[in-house]
Formats: C-alpha cells, sequence, structure tokens
C-alpha cells in the first residue's frame, strides 16, 4: 500500500467535504486498488504486460467492484485494497470487451461502502466532476468533462459517445467519475493525446455508466454479454494522414494469419470504402458475427491487394480465469 501513497495532487486540486454535496469519504472509500498477475505467456502479456495495477469501485453492498476490462483481462491472481489497508483477494468474473468493462468479485469481505450508479445521459459539457482513484483525498482530482463524443481505438474497439475530462492524469485506469450528486457516471479508461487546431490537448477517455445495464445481468450470469461475438481480426488500425493503415498485428490473430503485413493501407471492406477508422470496424463488424469471412482490399507497396480475413471471436485467444 505504501507504492499507492508516495504521491498527491496538489491540495487545491483535491476535492473538500465542504464544496460537495454528498458524502465524499464514503464515494472515496468506494474506490479500491486492483493489482493483477497475467502469466508471461498469456495474449495480452505483450501488449498490457504482466504486472497490472489500476482501481476498481465498489457498486453492489456484497462488494462486487466495476472496472475496466484491460487490468483484469487473462489475470490469475488479483489482490483487492481498500482505503482502510484490507486487502483480499479477487475473482475476474466477468468482461464486456464491446464497453471495456470488467467486473471483479472479492473472495473475502472489503468492509468498504457501495457507490450509487448514476447515469451518463444527463452529463454535459463543462459540467464539474470528481475522478476518483483509490487513496483518498491525495488521489482525488476535481475535474470538468471537456467533450462528450465518439471514440474509437485501434485495438477494434469503439464507442459512440464518451466522456473526455480535464486535467489529465497518466494513471486513471478503472477511476471512479462522480457527479455533483455523489453518483457513479463513468469508469477511467485512457490517457488520451490529441492534435487539434494546431495544438496537443490532453484528456482522459472515460467508459459512460449507460453502457453497463443491458449488459449487467449477462455478465454476472455468463462472464460476458449473451450472444454473438463480434468478428475480431487482430488487425491494429490507426489513421494517417487521410489513409488507415496497418500498424500493428496480434501475433498468430486472424490477419496476420492471412497474410496481412504491418504498413498495408485499407482501402475497401466489401465494395464499401471507410474514412475513418470507427467506420471501418462498423463495417466489419455488419458483416457477421465472429468466424465469418471479412472481404479486405488493401494497397501494399503500390499495388492493389483482395483478402478474406477468417474472423476469430477475441474471447477465444485469451487465458480463462481460475477459482483459487
Amino acid at each position: 500500500m505504501a507504492e499507492s501513497e508516495n504521491w498527491a495532487f496538489p491540495a487545491n486540486l483535491q476535492p473538500k467535504p465542504d464544496e460537495v454535496l454528498f458524502d465524499l469519504k464514503s464515494a472515496l472509500d468506494a474506490v479500491v486498488l486492483i493489482r493483477t498477475d497475467v502469466p508471461e505467456d498469456a495474449y495480452t502479456a505483450g501488449t498490457l504486460g504482466t504486472e497490472r495495477m489500476g482501481n476498481g469501485v465498489v457498486i453492489r453492498e456484497d462488494g462486487l467492484i466495476l472496472t475496466i476490462g484491460y487490468l483484469i483481462t487473462e489475470a490469475q491472481t488479483i489482490w483487492i485494497t481498500t482505503n482502510s489497508g484490507v486487502v483480499v483477494q479477487g475473482y475476474p468474473l466477468a468482461y464486456d470487451q464491446t464497453s471495456g468493462f470488467g467486473l471483479v468479485l472479492p473472495l473475502g469481505k472489503l468492509g468498504a461502502p457501495m457507490l450509487e450508479r448514476g447515469t451518463t445521459r444527463t452529463a454535459k459539457v463543462h459540467d464539474e466532476i470528481l475522478v476518483i482513484g483509490q487513496g483518498g483525498r491525495p488521489h482525488s482530482l476535481k475535474a470538468k468533462i471537456i467533450e462528450k463524443r465518439e471514440f474509437a481505438g485501434y485495438w477494434e474497439y469503439v464507442l459512440d459517445e464518451a466522456l473526455f475530462t480535464s486535467p489529465a492524469h497518466p494513471q486513471w485506469g478503472g477511476t471512479a467519475v462522480v457527479n455533483a450528486e455523489g453518483k457513479l457516471i463513468g469508469i477511467g479508461s485512457l490517457l488520451i493525446q490529441e492534435k487539434q487546431d494546431g495544438g496537443q490537448v490532453e484528456g482522459n477517455m472515460i467508459v459512460p455508466i449507460d453502457l453497463l445495464e443491458p449488459v449487467f445481468e449477462d455478465m454476472l450470469q455468463f462472464g460476458k454479454p449473451a450472444g454473438l461475438s463480434r468478428p475480431w481480426l487482430g488487425m491494429y488500425t490507426t489513421e494517417a494522414q487521410g489513409h488507415l493503415v496497418v500498424g500493428g498485428l496480434a501475433k498468430g490473430g486472424p490477419a496476420e494469419r492471412a497474410g496481412i503485413k504491418v504498413g498495408d493501407v485499407v482501402l475497401e471492406v466489401g465494395s464499401d470504402r471507410p474514412s475513418r477508422l470507427a467506420e471501418l470496424f462498423r463495417r466489419i463488424w455488419r458483416i457477421g458475427p465472429a468466424g465469418t469471412e471479412i472481404p479486405l482490399t488493401f494497397a501494399r507497396s503500390g499495388t492493389i491487394k483482395n483478402v478474406r480475413v477468417k474472423s476469430g471471436d477475441r474471447s477465444e485467444y485469451l487465458k480463462k480465469p481460475r477459482l483459487h
């Protein structure tokens, strides 16, 4: 726990009890520290590491924790630490790859309060919010919503409308974003650095809490949303100078097996020509579920190549959790 206590935000940026209309201490204590160990031969070990650390939020009286999924993907060991110093082991109960949410079940009593869920629908740009990390006030920040917009990630991930908050912080994975009523409206995900109007804008991308409700019961029962999985290619694509360029490939994934190379420029999905990353992924997903062949057209070294990629189910490539 000492490792998580050796830094603090400036006092003027930390929330104060007399500045909020809810029980600040209870909200702070609902956020826990999550540490995970992942096997070296795990599929995500090379990109996400074998030792991961972030935050989670207690969302039910029985101690159920909501976090960001990349912290617990393929985790074999999870340790949870509360603000009061209680340490218990946890189990990676569920992961929704569409939203990015993960659920952790504590295997012991946390003694931490729960944080009530609100809604992102009423959140507006310029609203003042709190971003809460484990460790109490020193690790929590008064912030604002600076944008609500679409977000696309190269790992085949799209949110129709994500929240973006500022000031930015690099270690906001799994943090609680709380509105003026003290309710949870989002979970911290990534630090985003983008060029806009000739300058660089920094913020944190937040996954809206409203994405949890439609899949929550399925996650509890099945470990993921019910129904057919989206087709996954393992093709890490980025937008570069108006083009969609393959910047990386998942080792042994469908795209690599189909002969796609780093540097290939995606021209078409079927007969459609996507111009943006989100558009590319949505057109792939519309073709069919995991296992569907995806017809792609690429430009490579001045030549045009047509490839049919037998898509996969991303979850089948991941190590499954084991109950200790």
